[in-house]
Formats: structure tokens, C-alpha cells, sequence
């Protein structure tokens, strides 16, 4: 195992007690480990960023915006609080309390949002004029406002309608029945979609998901605020059962006219990666049936909805996972980078669309994680990738036309990039094993020029246990990470409990080459109070490839199991692990992994605590469940296979089963029949429910779900 983090005390190195150094350290407590006490958490700059398509750098402190020139060490205030409500005032604008969040569109001019008497403000400083405009207002509580640059129009929802607030006026879109939704994300945010608005470049279309769900059946979640308890049903699509029916609209802001694009049959299909090309005519959405194995990227009219060409299909015999939009290289309508898993690896395309011509950019065992936009003239692209390490994010510049590639960041961890719109400069953000927050300003030859920030140890004044970071062999050859974080006061001497944090599922990597490893303070507060506390990431988590990520389908748990139990064999030499002592904990996925791992290996896992598990995959959503597992009349065998309400007879030991009550993503039922039928075999569990709390607990409530975690493990391992 290599040792990659190690917080040594001070009596060490002078030779002093344990017991006395120890004395002078803090202690995590509970709410420490629910993410209440911010002041563990490593400083971040504010709104460290680059003024419009300048080669300036602005950043908050305090109440007033301090600009910075690359290459000078005098810092200027170009803006003050006082000034800013001096200007709101002149406007007829409410005061401010704080420098707003200001996206800046050139050298003087930002927009920002304020709370106003009448709603929430859209209004726009202008710095060289010394004046503030209010360009429009939105109602409290609208959602999912999205503002149009060019003219400054916000789009928002309320309820399941859609509205466009322009100037003075408030317009309309939609006047939809209950049950039909627009302007919201569709698919459950599956595929990458992050939103339900699409504005056109120049403003003047308005693209929206319409989400007809009056198909798909009610599912009871209950409300207990009330004296008389209430009904809050949601519609909730479970595998292999009826779906919801997805459409997009365009809406022309001059005309009024609304069409609806001619995605076509079947009606139970995914619409993903919605893109205008830049001559504002055009539409591109990813079509991808139901089955998620065949993607057709397809090209439409914006002006009267009519397909016009299929630029490309992508198939896989598991399934396909776009990760969109398609990304036009600027004020070309002709090409754009598309982000796909064709050799094993995401990687990056550039597609010709009048040639049908494709170029595949980047090669390699790695993954692109992230497309991080292009150069002003469009000759580069910026994207970040698991080159190094699969542990490690770095980023990286190729210029398109000779494929020459150069890594802009250099030291070891998980690095972001934002470059100058000129392409001379770069700002470096990044934290790993040993450094809590950096930022580091680097030229156009990825050179360092300075160091911006650099946020001091959150952690050093706590008892914090030595983290190690380690490789393990699957059965197959792969590499599985490994992370064991030791007690504070660790004696090698000794035999010590062993909880095994698990998620295991798609889309999620817990163990990364940045500050604290990815453990975060609950795993450290664990080892405080006495346990080894090891992760793995076994084969099916996040950003190792298709071989790695797609060997569960139709089987979920199987191998994801058997990696764990090469972590437990390993565990097994160490001369400090107690063997006899071994708990397991996790949350969703790592809920079903937690519950898989006591039920099919006791013998194992003396104690296990499971969190809003997935105990049958038939009583989980479409999109994701189908995905992994098909439906279950294609995969009967799979489905009894990876069920833990099943196998209730198996249970031994102790589990504490956890679930919130008004849980939308993995439904109170799965743990509520498992309980039934550890009922009826006769077995005893523990059980905790978490009253109107979703999908985990969060705020306040969540020291009290720690606290009843680490203390089960107390009494009980």
C-alpha cells in the first residue's frame, strides 16, 4: 500500500506521550461529520474569475471586487458594496447586503440576480457608465430560470408551466393539464440532462422539454406534517413498466407560434443532448430508444420541426449512455465535438456535418471526463481526463488541426482549468491528498506564474488517523483502488474493528487523489472513535472504461461482491485487523452492496448498516434500472438473482436497516416488504425510519443519523 496522507502529531517528532499531544487536538463530533460545520472545509476563493473577454481577473473579498492583471503583483478594488448600492438606489433597486454573484459579459458590463419587492430581479451593472439597469423580474418561487444573453430574457417554471419574463411583460408558454410538465429536466436527470430550457444563440427561440406523465401510475408518498396525514403522490415509472412520454417544443418569441419537433414513434423513447446549431435554424437532439442500446443523433428544423438527417448512430450491446450536448466550434455551423464510448473509452469527435466526416481527437486506456470549451478562434479545445491516473483529474489543450496536445496541469491530484477568452492565460484549481485548495494562475505554456490561493489545513488541529491509498487485483486482472484510514492513536499492536464504507454502483468514484482522499469527514470520524475504516471501488463505479463499467449488467451486486471480498481477503493479513469484526455501511447502491454483502456472506460481516437501499431492482425507476438490468421480463433470472427480499432466511447477525419516508428515488417499499418478510422467516433486524426526509438526511437531522451509525457499530462490532 502506498501512503499518501499521513497528519502526524507534534509529540511524535519531539518524542512527548500520545496522551498528552492527544490533549491538545480536537475532536469531530457528529455534527463535524454532517456537513455542519463549514469551517472544515477548505477555503475556496470568491468568485475568483475572468472579466468578461478580458485578460483581467476579478475575485470578492469581503464587500468589494478586487481585479488583478497577469503579471503584475498591484491589485486594484474596481468595486465596492457602497458603490454597487449607490447605483441600485439611483436605479430605484433594493440595497444589497452582499456583493452579488456577477456573470460578467465584457470588460464592464455583468448581470446578476437580486431579490426585489415584487419578485426576484434580473439587472445589469454597468461599471463604465456608473449604472445599474433592472432589465426584468421573475415571481418568488419560480424555478429553473435560465437567461437568454442576448436579450436578457429569463425562462422559469411554475408548477408544471413554462413562462418567459421579458422586460415588463410575463408571457405565457404552456397552459398545461395536471400531469403534463414543461421546462423541466425529463428522464429522472438521467443522460446528462441538467435542465429543461434551451434558449436559441441569438434568443429568439425557445427550445422545452414537455413531459406528458399521465401515463404512468401514482405512487403514494405520504405527508405527516398535517394532523390528518396527506397523500403527495409523484409518478414514478418502475422497471419494465409503463413510461412517461417525452417531446420538445420550439417557441418563436416574435411570432408566438409553438411546435413540437418530430422525434416520432415509439413514444417511449429518451430525448437527450439537445443542441442549437449556431445558425439558429437548426436542432439536434439524441434519440435513444427505450432498450438505451441504439442512439441516433439527429437533425431537425427549428422552423418547422421536420427531421432532416441522422449525423450518426451509436449501438452497444449493453447499453449507451450519451453524455451531450454536441459542442459547435464557435460561429461554426458546420462542425462540433461530441463525447462518446466507442473504443472502451469516452473520448472526444469532431464531426463535419455537410462532409459527413468524423475524426476521432482523443485515444487512449483513459477517460474524458469533461469538456472544457475552446479557444476564441476555435482552433483548440480544453477537456479533462484520468490520463495520469484514474485517480487524478487533470486538464489538458490540443490544438484541432495537428493534434498536438499539451497537459496544462503538472502536480499530483484533481485538477479544473478556466481559461482567458485569449487563450494566454490559465486559472489552475486543484486540491489532492496534500493540499486542501490551491489556485494557480499558469501561461499560455501551462508555466507557473503565481499562486493566487491557498487555503491553510481546515484539519490541523483535529485528531486525524493516517489515510493510505492501495491497489488490489480483481479476478479478471483489474486494478480495484483501495483507501484504509487508520484511528487516530493506532497501535499496530492491536486488533481493531474493521467498517467497510460501500457504494460500488455506476456513476460514482469514492476513492480520488484530492483532499482527504474522497473520505470526508464522516469515514475520519468513524476511524476516531476507534475502527479501520476501508473502501473499495470495485468494478462497475465510475471512469474506468466500458470493459470495467459494464460487466454488471443484468447481474448487479454479483462481481461487485466478489471485488469486495478480495478487499476483505486482504484485510485478513494485516496483523492489526480483527477478523472476527468486520461491519459494512452504505447509502442507496451502497445501501443494496451493505445488505447484499450480510446476506450472502455472514460469515464475513458480523454487522451491517444499510441507508435507503434498493433491495429489489423491479421496484426501481426505468431509466436507471433498465439500463443495468433490462427489464424484468427480459431478465426474470437476473432480477431473482439480485433480490435481497428474497433471501431474507439468509439474514444473521445484526443489520440496521435505515430509510427516510418520503424517499422519491428509492421507494419506502423496498424496506418496508423486506421487513414483512423477515417477518414471516422469522429473523430479527433493526430498523430506523427518518420522517420526511427524502432520499438521506440532510441539515441538522443528519448528526442524529450519524451518531445512531456509529454507535450501532459501537455496541454491536
Amino acid at each position: 500500500m502506498r501512503k499518501i496522507c499521513s497528519f502526524l502529531f507534534l509529540a511524535l517528532v519531539l518524542g512527548m506521550t500520545l496522551s498528552a499531544t492527544a490533549q491538545e487536538k480536537k475532536f469531530f463530533t457528529p455534527a463535524d461529520a454532517s456537513y455542519n460545520n463549514r469551517a472544515l472545509y477548505a477555503q475556496r476563493p470568491n468568485q475568483l474569475k475572468w472579466v468578461g473577454d478580458q485578460d483581467i481577473l476579478m475575485q470578492v473579498r469581503g464587500n468589494e471586487v478586487i481585479t488583478m492583471v497577469p503579471g503584475q503583483k498591484d491589485e486594484g478594488v474596481f468595486l465596492t458594496l457602497d458603490e454597487l448600492n449607490g447605483y441600485a438606489q439611483k436605479a430605484g433597486i433594493d440595497s444589497l447586503r452582499r456583493i452579488p454573484q456577477l456573470t460578467w459579459l465584457n470588460a464592464y458590463q455583468a448581470y446578476f440576480y437580486a431579490l426585489g419587492k415584487d419578485g426576484i430581479t434580473l439587472n445589469q451593472l454597468d461599471v463604465k457608465s456608473r449604472k445599474m439597469t433592472q432589465f426584468t423580474t421573475v415571481p418568488q418561487g419560480a424555478a429553473n430560470q435560465t437567461v437568454s444573453e442576448p436579450t436578457m430574457r429569463v425562462a422559469y417554471t411554475v408548477k408544471n408551466n413554462l413562462f418567459v419574463a421579458d422586460g415588463n411583460k410575463q408571457i405565457q408558454i404552456t397552459d398545461n393539464p395536471e400531469g403534463v410538465v414543461a421546462g423541466q429536466s425529463v428522464h429522472r436527470n438521467e443522460f446528462a440532462i441538467n435542465g429543461g430550457i434551451f434558449w436559441s444563440p441569438d434568443g429568439s427561440q425557445l427550445a422545452y422539454y414537455s413531459m406528458d406523465e399521465r401515463m404512468v401510475t401514482d405512487y403514494p408518498l405520504v405527508d405527516i406534517t398535517e394532523r390528518i396525514a396527506t397523500a403527495k403522490p409523484i409518478k414514478y415509472p418502475m422497471a419494465g413498466m409503463t413510461s412517461h412520454q417525452v417531446t420538445l417544443h420550439v417557441y418563436d418569441m416574435a411570432t408566438g407560434k409553438d411546435l413540437t419537433v418530430k422525434t416520432g414513434e415509439p413514444v417511449e423513447q429518451y430525448l437527450t443532448a439537445i443542441t442549437w446549431n449556431p445558425d439558429n435554424k437548426r436542432i439536434y437532439i439524441g434519440v435513444l430508444n427505450r432498450e438505451q442500446n441504439h442512439l441516433r443523433f439527429n437533425e431537425y428544423s427549428a422552423v418547422n420541426g421536420e427531421l432532416l438527417q441522422t449525423i450518426f448512430e451509436d449501438r452497444d450491446e449493453q447499453y449507451v449512455e450519451p453524455q451531450g450536448p454536441a459542442y459547435f466550434l464557435p460561429n461554426n455551423p458546420d462542425q462540433f465535438i461530441w463525447k462518446a464510448q466507442r473504443d472502451g473509452y469516452y473520448h472526444l469527435y469532431l464531426y463535419t456535418i455537410s462532409k459527413h466526416q468524423v475524426r476521432q481527437l482523443t485515444k487512449g486506456d483513459f477517460v474524458i471526463t469533461d469538456f472544457n470549451g475552446f479557444s476564441r478562434d476555435g482552433s483548440k479545445i480544453y477537456y479533462r481526463s484520468t490520463e495520469v491516473s484514474p485517480l487524478e483529474r487533470h486538464c489538458y489543450m490540443m490544438d484541432i488541426k495537428s493534434g498536438k496536445v499539451t497537459k496544462l496541469t503538472k502536480e499530483h491530484g484533481t485538477h479544473d482549468v478556466l481559461p482567458s477568452k485569449s487563450g494566454r492565460y490559465f486559472l489552475d484549481f486543484y486540491s489532492s491528498t496534500d493540499v486542501p485548495n490551491n489556485v494557480d494562475l499558469l501561461d499560455r505554456n501551462a508555466k507557473f506564474m503565481s499562486r493566487l490561493h491557498e487555503a491553510e489545513n481546515p484539519l490541523k488541529d483535529y485528531n486525524i488517523g493516517e489515510t493510505t491509498l492501495g491497489t488490489l487485483k480483481a479476478e479478471d486482472g483489474q486494478t480495484l483502488y483501495t483507501r484504509l484510514i487508520k484511528p487516530y492513536n493506532f497501535d499496530s499492536s492491536k486488533k481493531y474493528p474493521v467498517i467497510v464504507y460501500v457504494y460500488g454502483g455506476p456513476h460514482a468514484q469514492l476513492i480520488t487523489d484530492d483532499w482527504t482522499a474522497g473520505a470526508g469527514i464522516y469515514l475520519n470520524y468513524l476511524a476516531q472513535e476507534g475502527f479501520l475504516v476501508f473502501t473499495l471501488d470495485n468494478r462497475g463505479s465510475a471512469d474506468r472504461g466500458e470493459a470495467f463499467e459494464q460487466c454488471i449488467h443484468r447481474q448487479c451486486g454479483q462481481l461487485e461482491m466478489r471485488d469486495q471480498l478480495v478487499g476483505i481477503e486482504w484485510l485478513k493479513t494485516l496483523p492489526y485487523v480483527d477478523a472476527n469484526r468486520i461491519g459494512s455501511d452504505g447509502w442507496s447502491y451502497g445501501g443494496f452492496m451493505s445488505t447484499s454483502l450480510k446476506i450472502n456472506h455472514p460469515e464475513v460481516f458480523k454487522v451491517s448498516v444499510a441507508g435507503g437501499p434498493v433491495l429489489d431492482w423491479k421496484y426501481y425507476e426505468i431509466m436507471y434500472g433498465e439500463r443495468y438490468m433490462d427489464t424484468p421480463q427480459e431478465n426474470p433470472e437476473g432480477y431473482e438473482l439480485t433480490s435481497l427480499e428474497n433471501k431474507t432466511d439468509k439474514l444473521e447477525g445484526k443489520l440496521l436497516m435505515i430509510h427516510c419516508t418520503t424517499d422519491p428515488v428509492v421507494m419506502w417499499q423496498h424496506s418496508l416488504v423486506f421487513v414483512e418478510n423477515c417477518i414471516h422467516n422469522g429473523k430479527q433486524l433493526d430498523y430506523f425510519v427518518y420522517p420526511g426526509h427524502d432520499h438521506n438526511v440532510y441539515g441538522m437531522d443528519r448528526a442524529h443519523l450519524i451518531a445512531k451509525i456509529t454507535q450501532y457499530f459501537k455496541d454491536n462490532l
